[in-house]
């Protein structure tokens, strides 16, 4: 095989898709194994997700010890997908995608759009199969038969068998599916290896034990062919055109990023992007840290804030640092968990927690879970009218009152729901839609620009 074993440098290297029939097969678990395997093995391994998750991308990130970028067939084009894929894998020996749901779930139910299939086409990679096989055994067979010839266009280049009960299980299903598809592995059961999860998904990496990967990694390497799962998705490296960027049409700015245990959900592009406009980055903890110095904006996204609610409402002089802020005029974008913590309360658990209070409604948990691709178009505010853009919907929380607030989004869900959305007071945008601004690039534009009329002012 012509890889690379650390250099990134060879012009052929392997990629392959972490599928699943449906959720909770395993996929996370295999994914993050396979990374340390690899990494074990002393590949460089580029993780990717597809759909617009923010947790397993930080397992990834934990696992390879690189910024794992989401792939997403609806909310961003064909060519922004295969851009991103090729850039982050352009010194990488191994490119590792984590599928969602299962294989061929996506937006709709008349086509794959939005799916882990309708990625691996895109970018023309093999998928590897993960099947929970616990309470089958020839059945299995008619399982991984049914997914293989369903598109004839997905490449299934492999099985992983999981939850396996021994050898003799192992090999009944290996007999049912013959030669016809490879059989790359049987996982036994191993309860203690199965990762918890809350409201949101799984927990976040700090909070699994810190010898987890190191576990799912000896597993892996014990039970999985990983040179017949390198064979099977070898390809040619991806190449991406040069695309020459206008540079930042002013000195930069620099954009305090709130970043911890309580706000960590973040695309990659989005901060990329920010910084590509004329942005400077700064990370922030609302958790424990001051308002960082000389700031021109703030970027505030979604999270946890309800686990650490306690904490945040005892950081008196950072929420009072964003309110300063807001009413002096500062540029302000949140996102979900970040509206929740720009609002004057979070009613939690027959408590009331005092919040930055830039805003005049509260919030509530839990409220019932809102779960959708969207599309916007914006009305005004802090990014200007007339863009359009997509993202998605996912929380927990709700309005505790009626918001008396501007609203400068248009939303449209995949499933036809309308509303408006966008909360404005002065310069302060919050949302619960998370924008992918690889979907609109004059959204991070117009953001730095806000900024850079503030500082100037």
């Amino acid at each position: 095989m012509n890889l690379g074993t650390g250099s990134g440098a060879s012009s052929s290297f392997s990629t392959v898709v972490v599928a699943g029939t449906h959720s909770g097969v395993g996929k996370t678990s295999m994914t993050l194994g396979l990374i340390g395997a690899l990494r074990r093995k002393g590949y460089v391994v580029q993780p990717f997700k597809v759909g617009p998750d923010f947790i397993d991308p930080l397992h990834h990130e934990q696992a390879s010890g690189r910024v794992s970028r989401n792939l997403d067939g609806w909310m961003l084009s064909r060519e922004a997908n295969m851009e991103s894929f090729a850039r982050a894998s352009a010194d990488a020996d191994v490119a590792v995608i984590e599928g969602v749901m299962g294989l061929f779930d996506g937006s709709e139910g008349k086509s794959d759009r939005g799916s882990t299939a309708e990625m691996a086409k895109i970018l023309g990679v093999p998928v590897i199969l993960v099947i929970d096989a616990s309470a089958m055994a020839r059945s299995a067979a008619a399982l991984i038969h049914g997914f293989a010839g369903f598109d004839p266009k997905t490449r299934l280049a492999g099985v992983i068998l999981n939850n396996v009960g021994g050898s003799v299980h192992a090999d009944m299903i290996r007999e049912a599916v013959a030669d016809s598809i490879p059989v790359l592995g049987a996982i036994p059961r191993v309860p203690d290896l199965v990762m918890k999860e809350r409201h949101l998904g799984l927990n976040l990496p700090h909070e699994v034990p810190t010898d987890y990967i190191t576990e799912l990694a000896t597993l892996i390497d014990r039970h999985v062919d990983i040179d017949g799962l390198l064979e099977a998705g070898q390809l040619e490296r991806p190449s991406y055109p040069a695309k020459l960027r206008p540079a930042p049409n002013g000195p930069r700015v620099r954009i305090g990023v709130a970043r911890d245990e309580a706000f960590c959900f973040y695309y990659a592009e989005n901060l990329e992007m920010l910084e590509g406009s004329g942005a400077e980055p700064v990370e922030f903890s609302p958790l424990r840290d001051p308002l960082p110095d000389d700031v021109s904006g703030l970027y505030i996204g979604g999270g946890y804030p309800e686990l650490h609610a306690s904490l945040l409402a005892e950081n008196d002089a950072v929420m009072g640092s964003i309110r300063e802020f807001a009413e002096a005029g500062g540029p302000i974008y949140a996102e979900c968990g970040g509206l929740m913590y720009l609002a004057h309360t979070l009613e939690l658990d027959g408590r009331s927690y005092p919040f930055c209070g830039v805003f005049p409604f509260g919030t509530r948990m839990p409220g019932g879970l809102t779960l959708a691709y969207v599309q916007i178009e914006t009305t005004g505010g802090l990014f200007g009218a007339g863009l359009s853009a997509r993202g998605h919907l996912f929380h927990h929380s709700e309005m505790a009152e009626e918001p008396a607030t501007e609203r400068c989004f248009d939303v449209l869900t995949t499933r036809g729901g309308e509303s408006k959305e966008g909360y404005q007071v002065g310069n302060v945008l919050a949302s619960y839609v998370h924008i992918h601004f690889a979907s609109q690039p004059r959204i991070p534009e117009a953001f730095v620009a806000r900024c850079r009329t503030y500082r100037s002012a």
